[in-house]
């Protein structure tokens, strides 16, 4: 398996991958989805999580981990490192990438230079929004709701509803009067 590549052989996808990569009882992955995962790096999908057709799932740079009762809408694009945790959604055409370019030195071209690699972390429980940007290095706390359309650029807090570009918190559950407050 060459090392530079992002997409899967042919013989790695079908010989391989079954029996490399963990895909718990009751999980369903949609027949129209890319599954480009790649023997050196883990692919774990949880017990009765789905992933929707039309979704690109890539572990060419780092682990992508799916927890059980996840759903992974249409159309969306998970680039490790990611892990997402239980009961988690996902909406659909999110982009969630690990990934980034490297492009400071002028005198290479971007397509030649690094990449690098900032894992995400998608707690238990949440709720990401159709179209939402889930940017290198960020944590999406427990039972957080991101809105549609927007793009993560920092961490998340737990109990939390973010939206916007760049995605700022919206709501938090105060746990002392147990209701849900604005900033």
């Amino acid at each position: 398996v060459p090392t530079d590549e992002a997409r899967p052989r042919l013989w790695v996808s079908l010989l391989l991958n079954p029996f490399l990569h963990t895909r718990k009882s009751g999980s369903i992955v949609r027949w129209r989805t890319r599954i480009d995962v790649l023997p050196f790096n883990n692919f774990v999908l949880g017990e009765k999580s789905v992933i929707e057709d039309f979704t690109t799932i890539n572990n060419g740079v780092g682990d992508v981990i799916i927890g059980d009762h996840a759903l992974v809408g249409m159309g969306n694009v998970i680039i490790g490192p990611v892990t997402i945790g239980n009961n988690v959604i996902i909406a659909q055409n999110v982009v969630m990438s690990g990934l980034n370019h490297v492009y400071e030195d002028i005198n290479i071209p971007i397509l030649r230079q690094p990449v690098v690699t900032k894992p995400i972390k998608i707690e238990d429980d949440c709720w990401i929004g159709a179209n939402a940007v889930i940017t290198a290095g960020v944590t999406i706390g427990k039972h957080a709701v991101i809105a549609g359309g927007s793009v993560v650029t920092k961490d998340i807090p737990p109990f939390s509803v973010a939206g916007g570009n760049p995605a700022k918190i919206l709501k938090y559950f105060n746990t002392v009067s147990q209701t849900w407050e604005k900033p």
